[in-house]
């Protein structure tokens, strides 16, 4: 074997082992995320769960920012959430919040224990709150601005519409919704559809 084939493929194999090394301290840190929330998870956690040393963990990620973002990236990646280009093609505006809703809060409930922690430490972590703004933030932005087209009503300011939409389209009204309130997943998106077109038609 030339010596320049030896050197490319372990160069290749390097990078191939690094970028492995890589996927388990992300996927180690998504897990303790959803266990503890991002508060709670500690570099010496993140380095026993990816059996990696807490300088590896730095040299991968060395500062906050970077690793809150590749966690970000990768649970959304693999928590695909409903598509807003599907509800554009919905004409009647009011069908078209039903459908949303019942979509979205269906992805709510199976991943309530993670959007719970990521949202609640948020306010303590800068670097995950800037995450979240330009993930959860930028898709529900979309989202309402999607919904909001098509009211009959013009006295409401856009600005009103987006904020009312945004309301039953967050997380947290889900959480109330399907948490002390008591209702289904399917009763709270019927209920906030309803109070939608109240507002806004």
């Amino acid at each position: 074997m030339k010596k320049e084939t030896r050197r490319g493929y372990r160069l290749k194999e390097r990078a191939q082992q690094q970028a492995e090394t890589r996927r388990r301290i992300v996927e180690a840190v998504v897990a303790l995320h959803e266990e503890v929330g991002p508060a709670r998870t500690t570099v010496v956690e993140i380095a026993d769960r990816a059996q990696v040393s807490r300088p590896t963990v730095y040299t991968h990620f060395p500062d906050e920012r970077l690793l809150m973002t590749a966690c970000s990236q990768h649970w959304l990646l693999a928590n695909p959430r409903p598509d807003t280009a599907a509800w554009k093609q919905i004409a009647d505006p009011r069908t078209r919040v039903r459908v949303a809703l019942e979509q979205l809060y269906s992805y709510y409930a199976p991943r309530e224990r993670m959007l719970s922690n990521v949202l609640r430490d948020s306010e303590l972590i800068p670097s995950l709150s800037e995450a979240l703004q330009n993930t959860i933030g930028s898709y529900l932005q979309g989202a309402a601005e999607t919904l909001a087209k098509g009211w009959d009503n013009r006295q409401r300011a856009r600005r009103e519409k987006l904020a009312v939409l945004k309301l039953a389209l967050h997380f947290h009204t889900w959480q109330t919704l399907t948490g002390s309130g008591g209702l289904t997943n399917g009763e709270a998106a019927e209920l906030m559809a309803r109070l939608v077109a109240e507002s806004l038609g």
